[in-house]
């Protein structure tokens, strides 16, 4: 695995001063690390615990009276523990912050868990994303910032908190325009529902001066992370096909639209997935297939034993940036700039 650290040079001396906290949980600590790192500040100390039965023991450990609070949170499964122990874990800190007379509270939230569940698709289902924005509006939540919310309506399920949704997608335009080996590119959206995703992305190509092109499968689905079969609407063949998507879970779904798309002729395929969850199967999936190369996010810990095909980019420039421009009153639209340095 490579893993791939794009330094940003924006942030200066006067950062060493910052009078704001940065607070991590359990989840991702590497990448509240290094968000701190990028800072200039180091992360808040706050102890997470379980009691003996497998409750959550939060205690920060030092005064936040007054002062503006991130909690650095994604609510993903890791190793040891599961979704819902960090959407707890993230809840009972910003409960302890205010409680404890934080001014400020912004939740952190890299990656968005139960942001699949955004609509009813059938009778007596939760809306789980809107659900778990109003348990975070109720724990005292003042602002949230995202990466790559699975759906743009979600920023709408939170009623008094502002959400800034960022977007990796600079990050990986740069990746990809700095390979001077990638032949007639084609952006692939894996789904009806991400074309508009896989059109800034070829907006961002068409920034640095690369003409891409933009296809499209239509899957239809036996069940829930079954497909049972694929169409493509657009030619790749003698491409290099990049696919562009915001989660990779299984990677079945992934893996047979890489070979769908070599099926018709593309000379490579790529991928671009922000949130890595792998899943079950997915990595022994993803280094048996015809995938040139997986590009991802720190969104997620990476998992032990990623294939040689996957590359790692962090996106702790991007967020700390929008921490320190939060922090400041100042506009977060130049996040989106593919022109940046991210």
């Amino acid at each position: 695995m490579r893993i791939l650290l794009i330094v940003v040079s924006l942030f200066t001396a006067s950062f060493l001063n910052a009078d704001y906290k940065i607070f991590s949980g359990n989840a991702n600590v590497p990448l509240a690390k290094a968000i701190a790192d990028h800072l200039g500040i180091q992360l808040s100390p706050i102890s997470i615990s379980r009691f003996n039965d497998g409750e959550i023991r939060i205690k920060i450990e030092e005064n936040v009276r007054n002062s503006e609070i991130f909690v650095v949170q994604p609510t993903c499964t890791t190793q040891d523990s599961s979704v819902n122990d960090h959407l707890i874990e993230l809840y009972l800190m910003i409960r302890a912050m205010k409680r404890a007379s934080a001014d400020r509270i912004t939740a952190v939230i890299p990656y968005f868990g139960y942001a699949r569940q955004d609509r009813k698709t059938e009778s007596r289902v939760p809306i789980s994303a809107s659900d778990i924005a109003m348990l975070l509006e109720m724990a005292g939540a003042d602002h949230v910032i995202s990466v790559d919310l699975h759906c743009g309506q979600i920023q709408g399920f939170f009623h008094d908190a502002p959400v800034d949704n960022l977007y990796a997608s600079p990050i990986f335009v740069r990746y990809f325009a700095e390979r001077c080996d990638l032949f007639n590119p084609i952006i692939v959206s894996p789904d009806a529902g991400g074309v508009e995703r896989a059109k800034k992305f070829i907006e961002g190509f068409a920034s640095k001066g690369i003409s891409a092109g933009l296809a499209v499968i239509v899957k239809q689905r036996a069940q829930a992370g079954v497909v049972e079969n694929m169409n493509l609407v657009g030619t790749v063949e003698g491409c290099d096909a990049i696919i562009v998507d915001d989660i990779c879970d299984t990677a079945g779904t992934l893996v047979q639209a890489a070979q769908e798309l070599i099926n018709r002729g593309a000379r490579r395929v790529f991928a671009c997935i922000t949130h890595p969850v792998f899943s079950g199967p997915a990595l022994e999936r993803i280094g048996k297939s015809c995938l040139t190369e997986l590009v991802i996010t720190d969104t997620i810990p990476a998992k032990n034993g990623l294939p040689p095909n996957i590359v790692q980019l962090s996106i702790a420039p991007v967020i700390a940036e929008a921490i320190e421009r939060t922090h400041n009153g100042q506009s977060i639209s130049h996040l989106f700039n593919y022109n940046g340095k991210h």
